[in-house]
């Protein structure tokens, strides 16, 4: 088959082919595996490739299909895991020198989910060092390289998850958010990205970072695909301490009407300091919804400033209690960024911790009343542009920012609040970089940004376009 058959890799173009067996699942993946050779050496967007695995798991599938024991949606269907998902019998790298050779003896949740939903790993995606970092450059297996741009960052901590997916190395992918590591590479890399609500979709077998923030979530290049796989993995699971028992719902087909639909728009901090090209897209996406229907109004949010303060504590002293062990003994083994946040976890006292999750508690019960006069919120998902590797500072609007901070500060927040969002591709810039818009949901309530989600890209196609160099 050639391979220009399959130009979008797309779920939902290929599970119709695969269930009609118009393409297999084994003919299926040795395309990817091709294109794989070809481009991640330029990319880096994997850390093991799982090819071995992958054939079996494709056999199966195309047996069981053959056999009309279809499963669904993503029968067939080849994704990258984040490299901090349990495989058991492959190595689990969480992109950090000291977990190098670690193999698992057990597969994640998440992993084990996929399986049964008769999807094909066909490899680990490359991040940020621990998770713990929004470049994804890597001191120790390489820089994951953006597919718009291969002189710029794709984002991170899931950068690997986010390329992959926008070169067609993958058709889906599993990403981690602690402080925006799956909306960044979303946003960064135009492709779409949903963050659960805290305790949706069991983190047993994945490596943490912290342990109140952590999420595990989708990237696919539509909402509903996000939510195709959402449903896949997410659900009760007893050996999450945090995992929450409630059903999992998908949007109808109804619920994509968006007329009368309350939107609000925290304009106050998210849309302060942005880059003005961010902030065009942003709000022409708004306009897009309101031309759906949807009544688009400013809203008042806590103080979002004093929220990314809160999680930076939380996450500092979280982040330090995980690796405490290894610093100690190994510092050497550590990247630069990662010594420097971890040192500054141990400054954190306990009185420090406490305050920030009781100040926590108070302002996500604002954030609760909030979504008393609104259905769901919208914001720009970033506030800038991918910065280039190796960049430290960049500019907006005359003034020079951090780029850490300045690519955070839309998205730390949020975790917080442990409420779902859905990133999505709104635009792009006139040298052709990605923009992203993030929709805020209720908690547990992940159905109604979806349903939001799909509206959008029905009425656009920035989803659809694809890096001009691959």
């Amino acid at each position: 088959m050639a391979e220009t058959t399959l130009p979008l890799q797309s779920i939902a173009e290929l599970s119709g082919l695969l269930r009609t067996g118009a393409i297999s699942p084994v003919e299926l993946l040795e395309q990817t595996l091709a294109r794989i050779e070809r481009l991640n050496p330029a990319l880096n967007a994997y850390i093991t490739v799982t090819a071995e695995l992958a054939r079996e798991q494709a056999r199966l599938a195309e047996s069981e299909i053959r056999a009309g024991r279809y499963r669904g949606p993503l029968h067939g269907v080849p994704y990258a895991a984040k490299d901090l998902c349990f495989t058991r019998g492959i190595r689990t790298t969480a992109g950090s020198k000291i977990l190098r050779d670690f193999t698992p003896s057990y597969d994640g949740t998440v992993v084990v989910r996929l399986r049964r939903a008769g999807a094909v790993l066909v490899g680990k995606a490359g991040l940020h060092e621990n998770a713990y970092g929004i470049t994804s450059d890597n001191p120790h297996f390489g820089s994951i390289h953006n597919p718009w741009d291969l002189e710029r960052i794709p984002g991170g901590s899931s950068g690997g998850s986010g390329a992959a997916l926008a070169s067609g190395l993958c058709s889906f992918s599993l990403g981690t958010d602690t402080g925006g590591s799956i909306r960044i590479p979303a946003a960064f890399c135009s492709v779409t990205g949903l963050k659960p609500t805290f305790g949706r979709v069991s983190r047993y077998g994945v490596f943490p970072l912290g342990h109140t923030l952590d999420h595990v979530g989708p990237f696919a290049l539509t909402a509903e695909e996000c939510g195709w796989t959402y449903a896949a993995i997410a659900g009760f699971d007893p050996h999450e301490d945090a995992s929450i028992d409630r059903p999992v719902e998908l949007p109808s087909a109804a619920e994509t009407d968006l007329r009368g639909v309350r939107v609000g728009v925290p304009e106050a901090f998210y849309f302060d300091d942005l880059d003005p090209e961010v902030e065009a897209a942003c709000r022409a996406a708004l306009a897009t919804f309101e031309s759906l229907g949807a009544v688009v109004e400013p809203i008042q949010l806590p103080d979002i400033e004093e929220l990314n303060a809160v999680a930076r504590v939380i996450l500092l002293a979280e982040a330090t209690a995980v690796h405490q062990r290894n610093l100690d003994a190994r510092p050497e083994d550590f990247g630069e960024d990662q010594i420097a946040l971890l040192d500054q976890g141990r400054f954190i006292t306990a009185v420090d911790y406490l305050n920030a999750q009781r100040r926590r508690r108070e302002l996500c019960q604002a954030f609760a009343r909030a979504f008393e006069r609104v259905d769901w919120m919208a914001a720009p998902a970033v506030a800038v542009l991918p910065a280039k590797i190796g960049q430290k500072t960049l500019e907006i609007r005359g003034m020079r920012h951090d780029v850490r901070l300045a690519t955070t500060r839309n998205a730390r927040a949020l975790n917080l609040t442990g409420l779902p969002l859905l990133t999505l591709p709104c635009g792009f810039s006139a040298d052709g970089l990605p923009i992203g818009l993030q929709l805020i949901g209720d908690a547990y309530d992940e159905r109604r940004i979806l349903a939001a989600g799909m509206a959008f890209q029905e009425a656009t196609d920035f989803h659809r376009r694809r890096p001009p160099t691959l």
